[in-house]
């Protein structure tokens, strides 16, 4: 299976004052296409500024990143800009949705930078609530909606783009056990069922244990690297866990 994330001798300063701060050190490491990683480490080890560098959302100090065969190293603003709309979705822990915005809107809001016409930016967005069990939802603001619910816009809004890549930063972080294993089994079947190379940050071993790669980070530097024969199967867990009905928010 063909990479689809290269990192050679990866190295991220930054200066705290006159002081230099050595954040990655020397990180070297491919992520297959198609493959589900959870990248793990303490608070400090390095873990969110590595994501933020696989998000294109910043640069390395030194060191060679290929993205699909790009190397993002060469590219300007507007040419990061355009390989994050086109390639990675992002999920956050705090869902990062607009209070007075319809679930379907939120979604949409990818697609504003796209100049995707407004019928098909609407077709889009329920396709994607659809896909995230989220049919009937479309009009419903996130205050009308439980923190999983949020969390599934989110996801849709990451997916209305056809991403290669979800980069998902302490997905699970906000919501408890059972809204938790709902989240992961919803990361497994588009990881499984659409090809979607799955990033996962997280400090949970609990969370990790869903991934099939755990990469742990400490001190800037990749301290161990596991391939998981069985990961955590969230749906067989869910269908052991009793029944609960969706909850619905109202105001």
């Amino acid at each position: 299976m063909s990479a689809i994330i290269e990192i050679e001798n990866l190295i991220k300063d930054y200066r705290l004052g006159e002081v230099p701060v050595h954040v990655l050190k020397s990180i070297t490491l491919e992520i297959a296409r198609g493959d589900f990683v959870a990248i793990m480490g303490p608070s400090g080890s390095g873990k969110s500024t590595l994501m933020n560098i696989l998000g294109c959302l910043d640069k390395p100090t030194s060191g060679i990143y290929r993205l699909d065969g790009v190397n993002v190293g060469n590219l300007n603003r507007d040419q990061l800009a355009e390989i994050r709309s086109r390639k990675i979705g992002f999920v956050f822990q705090q869902f990062n949705l607009l209070a007075r915005t319809s679930a379907a809107e939120n979604v949409e809001l990818p697609l504003l930078y796209t100049n995707t016409p407004a019928r098909q930016r609407r077709a889009r967005a329920v396709t994607a609530l659809h896909a995230v069990g989220l049919a009937g939802r479309e009009e419903h603001n996130p205050s009308q909606l439980s923190g999983g619910q949020q969390q599934r816009v989110a996801i849709a809004r990451a997916l209305v783009n056809d991403p290669r890549i979800i980069l998902a930063d302490e997905p699970t972080g906000a919501l408890d056990s059972r809204t938790s294993i709902e989240i992961m089994s919803i990361f497994q079947r588009l990881n499984r069922e659409a090809g979607i190379t799955m990033i996962l940050v997280t400090h949970e071993p609990d969370v990790a244990a869903y991934a099939r790669r755990n990469i742990h980070v400490k001190d800037g530097r990749i301290q161990k690297d596991v391939r998981i024969e069985r990961p955590r199967d969230a749906g067989e867990e869910l269908g052991n866990l009793p029944a609960e009905e969706d909850e619905v928010v109202t105001v």
